[in-house]
């Protein structure tokens, strides 16, 4: 897609203008479309998914500099590659262009030499921002990737409320004793797929897999409704899909997993943490540290999924399953802590 083969629109109040720039990239081996104004142009890059934008600036219904103050400010499109072709002259045009976000510009009548070279220079810087994005997308969940996006990088943190969830594999040690490596990281890819399944799915995001465990967090980077009533359902469904998962090991001979889930809700301090050449979007805070103290205390307690006080108090009126355990007095914490195991 670097030089040859992308989807390209063209918009251009002038259809003279348009015909014979569209032809010329057809000639280059591109694909064309065009719009007769702004307007329409923006209504075709929300519809369909464009390599590149060659925009005039002087069009009716929408100017080109008014196209590109939505585009600068539309996550989804802002960073599509914009080759402007005006006629206009004047360093404070090109510079206003450049501004708000152009990526090149091309004076009218368009020299078709440049024209080959700016467009294979714009693909290019596109195929290698993609290729940043995806990136992002494998080594970070989407919401945190959408966050980069929207607010940038910067170590530091917010204060948020939310819910925290840990969990692990029980006496995985064990496990690992009596297999070869290559069954223990699958089994961990397993595990790890079958627990982002239930997380993801109820707006939870994981982010941090220490060898059995993970820990997960529901409310931020992006906010969300319910989150002590999401994480709770996740965790049934963690239950749910290991309950499914041991039906199988069990058919070919291998031992039944068990985990351990523990989550508490409160206020937070949810960010970047690390150095500018290495990251991690985490939070920390009371709350953190409780829900791996209790995910450490369902051993003792005999019981897959505990909950703090705080969570069950935030859970719609009615929720069923729920058995308090009174005060426990968990590691590190001065005072016992209200503690209820949730029912499968």
């Amino acid at each position: 897609m670097a030089e040859r083969g992308a989807y390209l629109l063209v918009a251009d109040d002038n259809k003279v203008n348009r015909l014979l720039l569209s032809r010329s990239l057809e000639q280059l081996g591109h694909r064309v479309a065009s719009a007769e104004n702004g307007r329409v142009a923006l209504e075709m890059l929300r519809r369909e998914s464009f390599d590149l934008l060659l925009l005039d600036m002087e069009m009716p219904e929408m100017t080109g500099f008014e196209l590109l103050e939505h585009l600068v400010a539309d996550l989804q499109l802002r960073d599509l590659p914009v080759i402007v072709t005006s006629s206009l002259e004047g360093v404070t045009h090109v510079a206003r262009c450049i501004e708000l976000g152009a990526d090149d510009y091309l004076p009218k009548p368009v020299n078709p030499v440049l024209l080959k070279a700016r467009v294979g220079s714009s693909l290019e810087k596109k195929r290698l921002r993609d290729q940043q994005k995806e990136l992002v997308r494998r080594f970070a969940t989407s919401e945190v990737a959408e966050d980069l996006q929207r607010s940038g990088f910067a170590l530091g943190g917010k204060r948020i409320a939310g819910t925290v969830m840990f969990c692990d594999i029980r006496g995985f040690t064990s496990i690992t004793e009596s297999q070869s490596p290559e069954e223990t990281i699958e089994l961990l890819n397993t595990f790890y797929t079958l627990m982002f399944d239930a997380i993801t799915g109820c707006g939870g995001v994981v982010n941090q897999m220490v060898g059995d465990g993970l820990m997960s967090i529901f409310g931020a980077p992006l906010p969300l409704e319910d989150p002590c009533a999401c994480a709770v359902r996740a965790a049934r469904e963690m239950i749910e899909l290991i309950a499914l998962l041991n039906v199988e090991r069990e058919a070919v001979g291998k031992a039944a997993l068990r985990i351990g889930v523990g989550i508490a809700t409160g206020d937070m301090i949810a960010g970047y943490t690390g150095t500018h050449s290495r990251a991690t979007y985490t939070c920390i805070g009371d709350a953190v540290n409780l829900a791996a103290r209790l995910e450490a205390y369902t051993k003792e307690a005999g019981r897959p999924i505990l909950i703090d006080g705080a969570t069950a108090a935030e859970l719609p009126q009615g929720t069923q399953g729920l058995e308090s355990l009174g005060g426990v007095q968990l590691k590190g914490k001065a005072a016992p802590v209200p503690v209820f195991a949730v029912a499968l």
